[in-house]
């Protein structure tokens, strides 16, 4: 039998090399050069033999499958119903966040029906014991283990139906001689730990480094072969924690998921609205509530704007949570259609809670906030308002909008300005909920600032 070698490939043209270089000769980019395995060609009629034919689409049987309950509400909302058998799951999030707390209580769950082996790569066996005491994880069937060789790892894997791998960059193959945590090993090892858990069936979670700047370490094919890739995110000096989705071969991307840390553990948030709220709001300008879509369901989200005159000749503009463009737009069409200049104004903009707001539903709550920060107004603090900005200053309609006023009537708003393509279908909360439709930026703008004191600057 044929040994595998390792070869090592240009990242950037693909040239191959059978030994490392610090420039690549074909492309000229440096520190390019990844190690990976080659392996032995098969024979021909080996080849052969594994070769299927293409057959119709009628003929192909629909897979159906069971999703496995996690134990926690808010996990299984982000996996879209909960985990499906023989997936791959990448956790993510920087150091701290929660990432084995939230896998070690799963694997605790897990553990009372299924056969699950948690390898530990960067803890001892008694640190992962004191973290299960801590969280009342005891179980026969949870099995654990300290282990950095993949070789290893895939020997024990005789019967077991889940695997926790903490974390993938810890873990290296001893064929290749590149350090734990390359490019090459972090590749390999999620190829092969794939290739074990769709022939054997065996769901893996893995947990994954992330770089300075936010993102997942190692190469990116590490997310394209994984079935969800998850992202654990929030602050150190917060107790709650945000689990998003960027990808989902079995679910929705837009679910959000709300933990809040305590001593004990990890426990999901069920009404998350008022953590993502200020108790101030409406006291001072600039703060603006919109009912933001979340998959399946609608979250009050506090859309905050701070407006300051420059000191210097190029006006500063920051935004956390909300698309930096989107608030550029939103700048421009105040300017040209409602009047407010900003071109001497430094502006900030935050969404509250550390949550991002991506969907065109809440353009107008940041148009609102903006203008209300500039004017010194502050907003109604029992006013929502959602829509879509066009750039000739067109308030367009959204989906959801009856999921969107019920929420609002729900959390005891008392008005929601909303386009006026949306007023048709939110007759039905008339009478529970004052509601303002809106067809231009101008007349949104001045159902905020319509209590100005005279003799302001602006249009309004």
């Amino acid at each position: 039998m044929a040994k595998t070698t390792a070869t090592y490939v240009c990242a950037e043209c693909g040239a191959l090399s059978p030994k490392w270089l610090g420039k690549c000769p074909n492309c000229g980019a440096w520190n390019s050069f990844v190690e990976e395995i080659a392996e032995p060609l098969p024979q021909a009629k080996e080849r052969a033999a594994r070769f299927e034919r293409p057959r119709p689409l009628s003929e192909v049987k629909e897979e159906r499958f069971a999703r496995i309950r996690s134990g926690s509400a808010e996990l299984d909302r982000v996996l879209g119903g909960g985990i499906v058998p023989a997936s791959m799951v990448l956790l993510g999030g920087d150091p701290g966040i929660g990432k084995s707390t939230l896998l070690t209580e799963v694997a605790g769950f897990l553990a009372e029906e299924k056969k699950v082996l948690y390898v530990s790569a960067e803890e001892s066996v008694s640190q992962l014991k004191l973290r299960c005491n801590r969280l009342g994880v005891h179980s026969d069937k949870l099995l654990v283990m300290n282990e950095t060789v993949l070789e290893n790892i895939e020997n024990c894997l005789d019967g077991v139906d889940v695997l926790i791998v903490d974390s993938i960059q810890a873990v290296y193959l001893e064929a290749m001689s590149s350090s734990a945590g390359s490019v090459g090993q972090v590749r390999e090892c999620a190829s092969r730990l794939m290739r074990v858990a769709k022939a054997k069936g065996v769901t893996v979670f893995l947990v994954g480094h992330v770089t300075k700047e936010g993102s997942l370490a190692g190469p990116k094919v590490l997310e394209h072969i994984m079935d969800t890739v998850l992202y654990f995110e929030g602050d150190a000096e917060n107790n709650y924690r945000i689990l998003r989705a960027v990808k989902n071969r079995f679910g929705s991307v837009n679910e959000v998921g709300v933990f809040e840390m305590r001593e004990s553990g990890l426990v999901g948030v069920k009404d998350y609205s008022g953590i993502f709220m200020s108790s101030s709001r409406g006291e001072n300008a600039g703060s603006v509530v919109t009912p933001f879509f979340s998959g399946n369901r609608s979250v009050l989200v506090e859309v905050q704007a701070l407006v300051s005159k420059t000191v210097f000749g190029m006006p500063r503009r920051m935004s956390l949570g909300i698309d930096y463009n989107k608030m550029v737009l939103m700048l421009a069409v105040l300017e040209k259609k409602a009047g407010l200049p900003f071109y001497s104004q430094d502006v900030y903009l935050n969404a509250m809670g550390g949550i991002r707001l991506s969907e065109p539903a809440v353009d107008l709550a940041v148009l609102l906030a903006l203008a209300s920060a500039y004017t010194g107004v502050p907003a109604d603090a029992a006013t929502a308002c959602f829509g879509e900005v066009g750039l000739t200053g067109e308030v367009r309609g959204v989906s959801h909008a009856e999921a969107r006023i019920r929420e609002c009537v729900n959390a005891g708003f008392k008005r929601v300005i909303l386009p006026r393509g949306n007023l048709r279908s939110a007759e039905g909360f008339k009478d529970k909920i004052t509601l303002v439709p809106v067809g231009y930026v101008s007349q949104a703008v001045k159902e905020i600032v319509k209590n100005k004191p005279k003799g302001e600057d602006g249009v309004f």
